[in-house]
């Protein structure tokens, strides 16, 4: 059998060089050195055992050797002599003579001819099939999809722009697509209190540096904070589609147009359109396998560069790498046995302390327990049976009772509310606690989400003064404000009359703050720590199918239904649109829309998400639903994800997406949803990360570039991002990279970045051959 071997062209000799093909010498060495002998077939399968080659593989191979006889054979009086065209060639055949072979161009050709890389676009048959680091620049791009593009690939891609201009266009009109337009993200921005300087400091007693002295930290002091006085030049009122606007009283115009309900859903039905025709759903299924494939070749090629790169920096490493927990519940933020352990301590230390008014008298937290008929010896963390692991799964009623310490809603309510007869003083004190907890780890940071429910008025007012009272500020923490989609029981209750009280209740107290900060000053403090919103619930809920055209205004839902997913998202985003424009013109912190989405339900949420947010949690249903997963890549919108908590509800671990986003490229982040729920440790990000390592074969260089995607979703400050992720980090890509912050190599980051570009180019390339005709 004559010798294998493969010669690609690209080189003025007609060949690659060894480090075009491997990342490291070793391996060239190795590869170098192996002969392939036509008479065994042991020594073939051996030389190739390395690469886990198995024997039809073997087989093939010797198959193809034969027909390369067979063709030499037939073309050896007419090719003699001949020059060597450059490409992929079979080796020298075992005749004395070499009988070189010329032949057509394969999907594996490579380009004969320099080109620019601005403009260079290589087409399938001289395509480039290696995406190594150390080879031509210009062999990083993608090849088309098709040599010739049709009609329909040209309507693809026109589609996909169109639904990418769409959200550019709802977000910029929000303020939510450029991070560095928010006033707190600009020069001159002040943080009080102030973060700690970057010195060592441990609580662990082993671990404390001898005869140091610590600056100590400054505590806050309500008093310190400036309050500035009215603004005169602006008012709010409501429209004709029931949405807050805000008017320039000199020229009597809005600050600007909301696109109104009908639009709206006119949008949202274009994209649910394409999203469910077949030829659109078979053409990102095909990009988003080529962004999976393309991502298991880089892997196999940089593994060790990569490792190698991690290794020399210094210092850094999964440990001490900045990461945020996305997305995580207050009310769930301590770990089981953490709530049991608080529980305990209260009952020995103050069990005649007055906490709870129930039946028409004041009990004592020593009542409670008696009426119960437990003592503190008695309780365990079965007896507290707040664990969602077991009698949850696509139980989302089950798993909201788990809320209930030993499934007494009356112990959630002493221990596990803000606004109660001890004025949540006891949630207080557990908060303070797991601030203690992640300050002391210096790296975690938590974005906690609290609840505003559009009851009533005062909720506002009452959270600040909550937070405030009690000093609830940490450096390691900011605020979500999360909003229930409870209207159907607010309605059987009688707290509300129809949809748009509950609007009036969120978002009036917000334009009013805005406008004179003075009229609800702990309020316009509080809001200085708190980066947006989120929608809240069971997302499996069955919705009443109503033509969105019929859809009333807020104003005269007043029926018991409770309104869809998407009404809800409307109206949070059109409310928060004039807000965040008044709020940018008086220098005040812009908010952020990052609600609940994909995680049960109609994929179709995923699409209301898609035009009016910046970000979601969850988000997998977008396996489901490939042109809008392939939209979401392209527009690196931010999942935070949370496999265990799927686990426990709606997704189990083995076929939870995630690793599988991860690969194709997507923003994802991990976070842990409810640690009350599904945590076992005193640290439970890091627990999210170490089930993931194990369960997905994940590297270090992974978990960091995690990390990485975690506190570039997150809402925190730009002055304090600079010195987490690098001076330059909002340029984003390689230009704003720094490994000594991150611990990703650069090769990890121009990947990524390459990958992208190349896909968004391809989007220009075809809408713009359609202008041209």
């Amino acid at each position: 059998m004559a010798p294998f071997s493969m010669e690609f062209s690209g080189k003025p000799n007609g060949h690659f060089e060894d480090h075009d093909l491997y990342s490291h010498d070793d391996a060239d060495d190795e590869f170098e050195h192996h002969h392939f002998n036509n008479d065994s077939d042991d020594d073939l399968s051996k030389s190739y055992n390395s690469t886990h080659f198995s024997t039809t593989e073997d087989r093939f191979i010797k198959d193809h050797d034969l027909k390369v006889k067979t063709f030499e054979a037939l073309h050896s009086n007419h090719q003699n002599g001949n020059s060597v065209q450059e490409g992929f060639h079979v080796g020298q055949p075992s005749s004395p003579v070499a009988t070189p072979i010329k032949r057509r161009q394969s999907i594996i050709d490579l380009p004969q001819t320099h080109h620019s890389t601005s403009h260079y676009r290589p087409l399938p048959s001289i395509a480039p099939q290696n995406n190594s680091s150390a080879q031509n620049p210009s062999a990083n791009v993608h090849a088309m999809p098709e040599e010739y593009p049709s009609e329909e690939l040209i309507e693809l891609y026109e589609n996909v722009k169109f639904c990418l201009d769409l959200r550019h266009k709802y977000l910029g009109a929000s303020l939510q697509i450029d991070e560095m337009v928010n006033p707190k993200n600009k020069e001159g921005w002040i943080i009080y209190p102030p973060p700690p300087k970057p010195t060592y400091k441990s609580k662990n007693k082993f671990n404390q540096l001898p005869d140091a002295v610590y600056e100590a930290e400054e505590e806050f002091d309500f008093e310190k904070c400036k309050i500035p006085g009215p603004q005169e030049g602006y008012e709010f009122r409501l429209n004709a589609e029931d949405v807050y606007q805000v008017f320039d009283k000199t020229t009597g115009k809005p600050l600007v147009e909301v696109p109104n309900l009908h639009d709206y859903y006119a949008d949202l039905n274009s994209i649910i359109k394409f999203s469910s025709d077949g030829p659109t759903k078979s053409f990102a299924f095909k990009r988003l396998q080529y962004l999976e494939a393309k991502w298991n070749m880089y892997s196999l090629l940089n593994d060790f560069e990569e490792n190698k790169k991690s290794k020399r920096n210094p210092h850094r490493d999964f440990y001490n790498v900045r990461k945020v927990d996305t997305h995580i519940h207050h009310s769930a933020c301590m770990n089981q046995k953490h709530l049991l352990r608080f529980i305990k301590y209260k009952l020995k230390t103050s069990p005649d302390e007055q906490v709870i008014f129930r039946d028409g008298k004041i009990l004592t937290l020593d009542e409670v327990f008696k009426s119960l008929k437990l003592t503190a010896y008695d309780l365990s963390i079965d007896t507290l049976d707040m664990h969602a692991h077991t009698d949850s799964f696509h139980r989302f009623d089950k798993f909201n009772l788990k809320y209930n310490p030993i499934g007494e809603s009356r112990l959630r309510e002493i221990f596990l509310k803000t606004d109660n007869y001890i004025n949540g003083r006891y949630l207080a004190e557990l908060t303070k606690q797991v601030f203690d907890d992640l300050e002391g780890s210096k790296y975690q940071m938590t974005e906690l989400r609290i609840s505003i429910y559009g009851r009533n008025i005062d909720e506002w007012d009452k959270l600040a003064a909550w937070i405030v009272d009690n000093k609830l500020f940490s450096h390691n923490t900011r605020w979500l404000i999360q909003v229930p989609r409870l209207y159907d029981l607010y309605k059987k209750n009688g707290n509300v009359k129809n949809f748009n009280d509950i609007l009036k209740n969120l978002f009036q107290p917000l334009y009013e703050v805005t406008l004179n900060p003075q009229s609800h000053p702990k309020l316009h403090v509080f809001l200085q720590r708190v980066i947006g919103f989120d929608s809240v619930d069971d997302e499996s809920k069955p919705e009443r199918p109503l033509q969105s055209k019929r859809y009333p205004v807020a104003g005269q839902w007043d029926i018991a239904t409770n309104p869809p997913y998407s009404y809800y998202l409307y109206y949070l985003y059109a409310n928060m649109t004039p807000l965040n424009r008044l709020r940018e013109r008086l220098n005040f912190n812009t908010f952020v829309l990052r609600p609940h989405c994909g995680e049960a339900g109609d994929p179709e949420h995923l699409i209301s998400a898609f035009l009016t947010s910046h970000s979601i949690s969850h988000g997998i249903l977008l396996r489901k639903i490939p042109f809008i997963q392939y939209l979401y890549y392209l527009d690196q919108i931010g999942l935070a994800m949370s496999p265990l908590s799927n686990n426990a509800l709606f997704l189990t671990y083995d076929k939870n997406p995630f690793h599988n986003f991860f690969k194709k490229g997507l923003n994802v982040s991990l976070s842990t949803d409810d640690p009350l729920q599904f945590s076992y440790t005193k640290e439970p990000l890091i627990e999210e990360y170490s089930v993931a390592a194990q369960i997905y074969k994940l590297s270090g260089v992974d978990m960091c570039e995690l990390a990485y995607n975690s506190v570039r979703q997150s809402g925190w400050e730009a002055s304090i991002k600079k010195h987490w992720l690098g001076k330059k980090y909002y340029l984003g890509g390689i230009a704003g990279h720094d490994i000594e912050k991150t611990n990703v190599p650069d090769i990890r980051v121009s990947y990524r970045e390459d990958t992208l570009k190349s896909e968004l180019q391809l989007v220009d390339f075809y809408t713009n051959l359609k202008i041209k005709e």
